[in-house]
């Protein structure tokens, strides 16, 4: 894009990139002499990601090196020119990766199945094998705050899991350590920013739309949520960071059995009580025979 930026796209960058900064900061997700492998699909996130990197990159306490990437999965139609020639446009070292997963995806799974499972593996099992190959010790992904948010809700309502996406975290195998910068930004600024900045969107078809995956559903659901009450998916990814394990329910991080009088518990049985309706004067309790 080369127009000039207007004041409130400039003005949302400038957010945007102290959202990112900030999420960094607060995880350490970026060390002097890191190599990140920036994954990018042509979609708008990877795109916003890519470019608040770059940014914080210029004038970041630390140097570190990034390495755009991205996975041509063979789709039929696929703009193979794309992001080759954005990356050129920006002077970004860069790797296309060349893998036939779509292929693999159509061979395995069953016509009207949901395909992004098997090909969220093959795209992870690459990528890893990428950056071990390009030595990059950090691997950023395009992950937002309401892909965290609707990742915990899929976990909590399908998998019977209290889990989400978490910031920053170590791969399988111990080589690299995956980090999601943009986890304090939201879908609708990301999708704003796109917008403004033109960015040569590239759209997923491999699958289809498939409107009834049950992301898609959580998706709907936090959406109908915000639309009523707005401000619920920022106050559940708040909640995320604010984990009080003596009022769940897993042995494993409270010593439920153990628990005596003498148990120091955060916040006790207060926490169930109703912070807007404070208590004032006496209440009259009545004995019964």
């Amino acid at each position: 894009m080369n127009t000039p930026l207007s004041a409130n796209v400039q003005k949302l960058r400038k957010f945007l990139e102290g959202r990112t900064g900030k999420a960094i900061m607060d995880y350490n997700m970026i060390e002097d002499g890191d190599t990140i492998l920036v994954c990018c699909s042509g979609g708008k996130d990877s795109y916003t990601l890519l470019a608040m990197l770059m940014a914080l990159q210029q004038r970041a306490p630390v140097k570190f090196r990034l390495i755009a990437m991205n996975l041509d999965q063979k789709q039929p139609g696929f703009p193979e020119d794309v992001l080759p020639r954005y990356f050129e446009s920006l002077g970004i070292e860069y790797r296309i990766v060349e893998a036939d997963t779509y292929s693999i995806v159509k061979d395995k799974i069953p016509e009207g199945k949901t395909t992004c499972s098997l090909c969220s593996r093959l795209r992870r099992g690459i990528i890893y094998r990428t950056a071990k190959e390009l030595g990059a010790n950090k691997i950023a992904l395009g992950h937002h705050r309401d892909d965290m948010v609707h990742t915990l809700f899929l976990n909590m309502l399908f998998g019977g899991k209290m889990k989400a996406m978490p910031p920053k975290l170590v791969t399988d195998d111990k080589a690299h350590i995956v980090i999601r910068p943009l986890a304090y930004c939201s879908e609708a600024d990301i999708a704003k920013f796109a917008r403004a900045m033109e960015f040569p969107i590239i759209p997923c078809n491999l699958c289809g739309s498939q409107e009834n995956l049950q992301r898609q559903k959580v998706k709907e659901m936090m959406h109908e949520w915000d639309r009523r009450y707005p401000g619920r998916t920022e106050s559940v990814f708040t909640a995320i960071q604010n984990i009080v394990p003596s009022h769940l329910g897993d042995n494993d991080l409270f010593d439920f059995r153990g628990l005596t009088l003498d148990t120091p518990v955060e916040e006790g049985d207060i926490a169930f009580d109703a912070e807007e309706l404070p208590i004032s004067g006496t209440i009259p309790i009545t004995h019964t025979a």
